[in-house]
């Protein structure tokens, strides 16, 4: 029985995932805006499985009830809820997908199957297969094999059963059942999913990969006599979770390096498959692969790895695409002069996509060239595939400067990549380091060092997001450039604890986690409540990702109780039930899911009238408060509060994007009499009049 006082994590995920799968039934969402949507709901979907269903399966093998981490729940029951949950999401999907579909074809666009081939598509299908599917193509016949092979996490599969034409025969010639094969193809990942046919006139035509494998189904098989051949899509996924070994000789690097191989031989944790497949042909695979009751089992449509949807191709219609924008400047910093003499003048706030990513570039590039700079320290937690981030800082070392970077090996789903990045890095002479053992580093900061006038002057900066060209163009994210030198002397103890974390730091400005968030945040919360007491301003307004830890909802409970009106506006997991009389009646809850991913954590304190303002790495997870070396950063410069408070206002105020998070779970959208107000379009408009007051 889920407890009173708090919503389920998981459960509160996968209402999370019901906003993003609203996106894509939403009429006013460009069409193929909608269907990436999907890919999206499907991806998230992906990696839920692979990790927190895992972790609560982990929980009930282990024997562990586990009602006290979730939220009332026994594992096991818990396990069974997030598997109807899931049935009823997908079958959801799968008819809002249909639904796309034939509104595609009112745009003459035209997703087409084996069966629905015209003449003159055959020989463009038929030299495409050959020229480049079938020599990527993995083929497995199972019925020779003791031994099923490991099946990839995630990737999917065509099963196939082949009836052969003539029936098994024994020594005196008696006739049996007619022999059946079954076998694996697996779709190949380095093929696009998505083949786009020629045009025909106005009409335009695209087949899946999978049916475009099965349209040649006989070409695979054609030295077998058989008498019928279908084809249905499974998909496994596995558990996720890193196991770092504890052997010293080895290199941190070679431990996650094999930490992410075994990956590959995690426990299955979810068996989805066609639930048009033949019941002869379920039943062997399930029980070649070991598939148990205990694995979530689900029945789902013709195509899986609806994921490859967020890569749905453009097709030249930016009429059923978002308008691309412009990110805008910030006033006052010119990206063709010197930054860092500009910095050195005041504090700037960049806010992406909104605004330019390329002054994070600027700023690393223009310390690479400087002479005066001697120093660069950054954190690196998830970089682009090409990076000019990582450019700019082995330009740096080829300099002549002395460059430390912090990268987190085991940011999840990233690892590779940051493996990658961490050898090529410190094969050009970067100062790696590696964190702190058991403790993921999340923060996201950078401090140079300049010399000026016989003293190094320190200038960086710090943000709520990861310091990624591609992923900055979707996600919106908070980053204050300063040269306060007090500010970023503390960020420099933050690397010097990177180093020696036998000695914990103490702080005046910034709040980091693991060792003081959560008493700092606690302190701010209680402040909030003396002042409510004697009559003087508080108020607590958030903007978070997730928030999941039970003592810092508690606190904010107590707030509430107290007569704090509290805003908090949670993109993800919110625990936190509102509107309860006597326990939350204070505290109003709503979720933005938009065009862009709603990313950055603030923090804004009333005060008494003097408020406190932070932006920050960190959600108000136990993770983050307690796990997790997190930065969070004072806001000091007048103009810049106003700004972050004028950009939560904005948010605070949508009534079409915005979903209002109620203890029914509902995700109603909130709606009123006021007029229609978007929050990530308005944003744009508010910076937009920033620029044109500058020059006016």
């Amino acid at each position: 029985m889920q407890n009173n006082e708090y919503v389920n994590r998981e459960l509160s995920w996968l209402q999370f995932n019901a906003r993003v799968l609203q996106e894509a039934a939403d009429k006013t969402v460009p069409l193929i805006e909608r269907l990436r949507f999907l890919g999206i709901f499907s991806n998230n979907l992906d990696e839920f499985f692979k990790v927190r269903y895992a972790t609560i399966k982990r929980i009930d093998l282990a024997g562990k009830g586990g009602k006290s981490v979730l939220g009332g729940y026994k594992a096991s029951t818990l396990l069974e809820e997030i598997t109807q949950v899931v049935i009823e999401q997908q079958s959801t999907s799968l008819k809002i997908l249909d639904s796309i579909h034939n509104q595609l074809k009112n745009h003459n666009i035209f997703i087409i199957n084996e069966k629905q081939v015209s003449n003159s598509q055959k020989k463009f299908l038929r030299n495409f297969f050959l020229q480049k599917v079938s020599p990527a193509l993995v083929t497995i016949i199972l019925n020779d094999l003791a031994e099923l092979p490991r099946l990839k996490d995630s990737a999917a599969y065509l099963a196939v059963k082949m009836v052969m034409k003539e029936p098994v025969k024994n020594g005196n010639g008696v006739k049996y059942a007619k022999e059946k094969k079954y076998v694996l193809i697996e779709i190949p990942r380095s093929i696009e999913r998505f083949v786009v046919l020629p045009k025909e006139g106005k009409k335009q035509y695209i087949i899946l990969l999978d049916d475009l494998i099965r349209f040649h189904l006989h070409s695979i098989f054609n030295i077998f006599e058989y008498e019928s051949v279908t084809a249905h899509m499974i998909k496994i996924t596995r558990d996720a979770e890193l196991d770092i070994d504890s052997d010293l000789s080895k290199t941190f690097i070679e431990k996650i390096t094999a930490s992410v191989q075994d990956r590959i031989e995690g426990e299955p944790v979810r068996f989805v498959y066609d639930m048009n497949i033949e019941q002869d042909t379920l039943d062997y695979l399930m029980s070649k692969m070991g598939i148990d009751v205990t694995d979530s089992i689900i029945p789902g449509g013709r195509y899986h790895n609806r994921r490859d949807y967020m890569n749905f191709p453009s097709l030249g219609r930016e009429e059923l695409l978002y308008e691309a924008i412009e990110p805008l400047s910030i006033p006052g910093l010119v990206l063709q002069t010197s930054l860092l003499k500009s910095i050195a003048e005041r504090d700037f706030l960049l806010h992406t996509p909104y605004q330019n990513f390329s002054y994070i570039v600027k700023f690393l590039r223009e310390s690479a060239l400087d002479p005066k700079v001697r120093s660069i320290k950054i954190t690196i937690y998830r970089l682009a595939k090409i990076s000019h981030i990582a450019s700019s800082l082995i330009n740096a070392v080829k300099n002549g400067k002395k460059v430390t970077v912090q990268i987190e090996l085991r940011a999840r789903f990233d690892e590779v990549a940051n493996i990658n990045y961490a050898e090529q890095l410190q094969k050009e002479g970067v100062n790696l380091i590696f964190g702190v053992k058991g403790l993921k580093v999340h923060c996201k900061a950078c401090v140079i060092e300049r010399q000026e006038q016989g003293k190094l002057k320190k200038y960086g900066f710090v943000s709520t997001g990861n310091f990624n060209e591609s992923t900055a163009r979707i996600y919106s994210d908070y980053t204050l450039f300063t040269a306060d030198q007090g500010l970023l002397k503390e960020v420099n103890k933050v690397f010097d604890f990177f180093e020696v974390n036998y000695k914990i730091n103490r702080y005046k400005h910034l709040i980091v986690s693991p060792h003081y968030t959560r008493s700092a945040l606690t302190k701010l919360i209680t402040t909030e409540i003396e002042n409510a007491a004697v009559g003087k301003p508080s108020g607590i307004r958030l903007k978070l990702n997730s928030l999941s830890d039970y003592e810092m909802i508690d606190k904010l409970y107590e707030a509430s109780r107290a007569g704090v009106k509290i805003k908090l506006i949670v993109r993800g997991i919110c625990c936190l039930i509102p509107g309860i009389k006597g326990m939350s009646e204070n505290i109003e809850v709503i979720s933005i899911v938009d065009k862009f991913l709603e990313h950055p954590r603030l923090y804004i304190f009333e005060n008494g009238g003097n408020k406190k303002i932070y932006i920050s790495s960190a959600d108000w997870m136990t993770r983050n408060l307690d796990l997790r070396v997190e930065i969070a950063c004072p806001i000091y410069d007048e103009a810049i509060q106003q700004e972050l408070i004028d950009t939560f206002e904005i948010c605070w105020k949508d009534n079409v994007k915005a979903r209002i998070i109620s203890e029914n779970q509902d995700n109603a959208y909130k709606r009123n009499n006021k007029p229609a107000l978007r929050s990530q379009f308005a944003l744009y408009d508010y910076y937009l009049r920033k620029i044109q007051k500058e020059k006016s």
